[in-house]
């Protein structure tokens, strides 16, 4: 009996040295986790309105979560509105701005048809006609003057109408852009500004990150580039403490082309290697992955 307990006791010591052997260096990399985090910041200047988000709340891309004041916006674009409408009024009906003149030029041309006729019949002079001749000379060339005139006023008043359009457009634009959303689907990492605050051109709001798609940055060395290629799926272990250790099946997504010295923090496979290239595997995130944790890679022979 007392044997039998020794050959139980041996095999459990024997376990337990495998189990730490394949936990202990049975890896090809290490880093640590990190997502695509976006810093949204105000594009308009302002008072916050309204930023109905909290820490850790999920965010859908381009969904409204708040707004700068817009007042002095909207009351500028109303200036702007009645601008254009007066400009839009100096504007003239050329048709009918010149009406009257052709109307007398045909009538003219009427005369000169019914005085050449008379002549030669010599119920009327040359010169008459001559005279009714050169009358539509003078309207005619009166009818070209202000036709242009009035085809050149128009199109000042139209340029000036466009520009005030563009500053109506520019308006628009800067209310659109006073609203508050995610450029992302993501969870709310950080929170910078409450409902109130006056936030400046360029101020920090709140910073998101897409925590489905997370990434293992690792560092490998000069001889294992040749066992990576993109697109490539390894194994990656998450490290949650107490020797708790969990598998996920990820894809090499970017292998760096330069070399940098091994961080700090990091170990590699060599730990005498002092150039490493970085590497980003992405991992689908199960909910449990958390930016900053520590991970390893195993590269699949």
């Amino acid at each position: 009996m007392g044997k039998f307990r020794n050959i139980i006791l041996f095999g459990m010591i024997l376990l337990t040295a495998v189990g730490c052997g394949k936990k202990k260096g049975n890896y090809d990399a290490s880093g640590s986790f990190e997502a695509t985090e976006v810093l949204v910041s105000s594009q308009v200047a302002g008072q916050v309105m309204a930023l109905d988000v909290e820490e850790g709340q999920s965010l859908k891309a381009y969904e409204s979560v708040g707004f700068i004041d817009t007042v002095q916006l909207y009351l500028k674009r109303k200036q702007l509105l009645a601008g254009m409408k007066a400009v839009d009024s100096r504007s003239y009906n050329i048709s009918l701005q010149i009406a009257s003149l052709k109307q007398q030029i045909e009538k003219q041309q009427t005369e000169l048809a019914r005085f050449k006729n008379l002549l030669k019949s010599n119920a009327a002079t040359q010169k008459q006609v001559d005279d009714i001749q050169s009358s539509i000379d003078v309207l005619q060339r009166q009818l070209a003057a202000q036709t242009e005139s009035l085809q050149n006023n128009n199109k000042s008043v139209s340029a000036e109408s466009l520009g005030i359009q563009a500053q109506v457009e520019q308006i628009d634009d800067m209310i659109w852009k006073s609203i508050i959303s995610s450029p992302i689907d993501g969870i709310l990492l950080q929170k910078y500004v409450e409902k109130g605050e006056i936030a400046g051109q360029g101020k920090a709001l709140f910073k998101i990150a897409d925590l489905d798609r997370i990434f293992l940055r690792a560092y490998i060395t000069a001889d294992q580039l040749n066992q990576l290629k993109l697109n490539q799926e390894v194994s990656v272990f998450a490290d949650f403490g107490k020797k708790e250790m969990k598998s996920y099946t990820g894809t090499i997504t970017w292998i760096s082309d330069k070399a940098e010295f091994t961080p700090r923090t990091i170990l590699t496979k060599n730990e005498r290697a002092n150039l490493v290239y970085a590497v980003k595997v992405a991992v689908k995130n199960d909910g449990y992955l958390k930016i900053g944790m520590y991970g390893e890679l195993k590269i699949e022979n």
